[in-house]
């Protein structure tokens, strides 16, 4: 039975196409979802899974929460550290003093990529910290404590 016809190898062609699209196109930031390969390809959802897996191997893409797939660019950085730990730095980055009005939930969740949920539970840590006043509906979050370089690290 020639690999064309056999199963095996499905997975591996399927990544091997998606990798030239990905060196075809340096915007691409995003694989296609399993359900579109699913359809594009006529395969199950095991086959696109293990394309994907493939792809991770080789250190071409990463897997996101949602079930998406984000393509790695080589010499690309990925700020991996829990959101709570990178919305520390927005301490510094913007200059904030005590008092002084925190970025809302809708603005950091546009800075960091992630959605507003996300930023809220987010928040609410660094609330707990010590470091925002309570936020709320229609309520500024107002630094209450500026951490120091131990903390923040």
């Amino acid at each position: 039975m020639s690999q064309e016809a056999s199963p095996r190898g499905t997975f591996q062609r399927i990544a091997e196409q998606l990798k030239a699209e990905i060196d075809a196109d340096p915007a691409m930031a995003e694989l296609p979802s399993v359900a579109e390969l699913i359809d594009k390809y006529e395969v199950s959802r095991g086959v696109v899974l293990r394309a994907f897996g493939a792809l991770r191997k080789e250190g071409a893409a990463e897997s996101v929460p949602g079930g998406r797939w984000r393509v790695i660019r080589t010499g690309q950085s990925t700020d991996r550290r829990p959101l709570a730990e990178r919305l520390v730095d927005v301490f510094v980055d913007d200059g904030l003093e005590v008092g002084a009005a925190f970025p809302s939930a809708s603005a950091l969740s546009v800075r960091f990529g992630v959605s507003r949920p996300t930023v809220t539970k987010a928040l609410e840590k660094l609330e707990a910290a010590g470091w925002l006043s309570a936020g709320g509906q229609g309520k500024v979050r107002t630094v209450r404590a500026v951490p120091n370089r131990e903390e923040r690290s």
